[in-house]
């Protein structure tokens, strides 16, 4: 009996990019960089995989990443290692280990890559997601808090996405964040069992998570008990705040100041933001960052105030208006009818790819007809046909597949005539 092979489907939580998402994805990312530049930001690499101590202090112990979400493994010499959840510790370990502290002022940095969580699939949230994100290493200036708040609007609105919101608040320094934790328990006490029962654990190891809870029934709650982090800001970084809101008010920039906003990361210090979009429902963060002035002396380096966003490209891609469809079009698909004109089409769009033009030919034998319509098909601009009245001639038919208007070009100077045909 004939074995039955199953079929391998990607995992739970991860998707495959098809050509027409993966077009659309690559025009995003070509639109962040060229933001970026614009903004005088430098791409960093990093490795997606890193020791887990780095996540572990930078993101926090008590945080959902770190105690639910984090893929880690053993390997080979008994080192615990950890898929990046996010890429902000990676960059500043980087930072870090080359030496840009000491050689560099002001490091504006970006990526682009997958980052790794163990969270129950649904939309908007996957377990390999994509963020593109920046970081802004070497400056306490509230000016720069609003630079990278404005890079991140100038970059959703060339995408096209219409209609977020920014929310904003301050958490203040590592000693206001100590006096809102212990004012958000008192707040609590008593009341906790109200809560869902990830709440109650994080009462008691890392209680300002509580203000990061997802569950309707706890943001409800918390609101009617605790007014906010801005009774908690110290004289400096209440001015710090003060500052970053009227740059943003100079820049034009709308915003609605959210005073329970937190975050999911421990690092985050002074201002923080957030994203959101009424079209992504209850995961409804398109981007989201803030400032993390103690993260580079954790991590063993100088103090350095620093500030950064991520956004996340599944979600920045479900939020977009009218994103544009169609097909990828290629410059000139060559179509040929028998061996010696194929032997001669393979020849010239070889040519025609090193002269920089992009041209395909049919791997498949299939008829003239056939090739015509795999020409449409992909959106050639231009078909080329050879059979044996061209082969003979020594010339080439050129089909433009708009107007359907046909011309015959000599053989020796094809290459040159089909650029200057599309550069018409």
């Amino acid at each position: 009996m004939k074995e039955i092979k199953t079929q391998i489907q990607a995992l739970r939580g991860t998707k495959d990019l098809l050509p027409e998402e993966a077009r659309l994805w690559t025009a995003l990312e070509e639109k962040a960089r060229k933001g970026f530049a614009c903004f005088g930001f430098s791409e960093m690499r990093t490795p997606i995989i890193e020791e887990s101590s780095l996540f572990v202090r930078s993101i926090g112990q008590g945080t959902d990443i770190v105690e639910k979400q984090m893929y880690t493994f053993l390997d080979r010499g008994e080192r615990s290692i950890s898929l990046r959840p996010e890429a902000t510790a990676s960059v500043v370990r980087a930072y870090l280990e080359h030496g840009m502290d000491k050689n560099t002022g002001l490091a504006k940095l970006f990526y682009i890559g997958p980052m790794f969580r163990a969270e129950r699939p649904q939309a908007g949230r996957a377990r390999q997601f994509h963020q593109i994100g920046v970081e802004a290493i070497g400056s306490y200036n509230p000016n720069l808090d609003a630079e990278v708040i404005a890079l991140l609007v100038a970059i959703l609105d060339s995408f096209n996405v219409v209609g977020y919101k920014i929310k904003l608040n301050s958490l203040g320094c590592t000693k206001d964040k100590n006096n809102l934790s212990a004012g958000l328990r008192e707040s609590l006490e008593g009341k906790i069992n109200d809560f869902c029962d990830d709440c109650k654990v994080r009462y008691d190891k890392n209680v300002l998570r509580v203000l990061d809870c997802k569950e309707e029934r706890c943001k409800n709650a918390i609101r009617k008990i605790f007014q906010g982090t801005e009774a908690y800001l110290c004289p400096e970084c209440k001015t710090h705040f003060d500052s970053v809101r009227s740059a943003l008010d100079i820049l034009r920039i709308d915003y609605q100041i959210e005073p329970h906003l937190v975050r999911g990361l421990d690092y985050y210090t002074k201002t923080t933001f957030e994203v959101t979009h009424h079209k992504l429902g209850a995961q409804d963060a398109i981007a989201a960052g803030g400032r993390y002035d103690n993260l580079v002396s954790d991590l063993g380096g100088p103090e350095k105030g620093a500030c950064g966003f991520a956004i996340g490209m599944e979600r920045a891609a479900m939020a977009i208006h009218d994103i544009p469809t169609g097909k990828e079009g290629i410059d000139i698909f060559i179509a040929t009818i028998g061996d010696e004109a194929y032997r001669l089409g393979f020849r010239l769009v070889m040519e025609l790819r090193k002269a920089g033009i992009s041209a395909d030919i049919d791997y498949e034998g299939r008829s003239l007809k056939a090739q015509m319509r795999a020409a449409d098909k992909i959106g050639a601009r231009l078909a080329a046909l050879i059979g044996g009245d061209e082969i003979k001639n020594h010339s080439i038919t050129v089909r433009n597949m708009h107007t359907k208007e046909q011309s015959s070009i000599p053989e020796r100077s094809f290459v040159s005539e089909i650029e200057r045909m599309l550069t018409k």
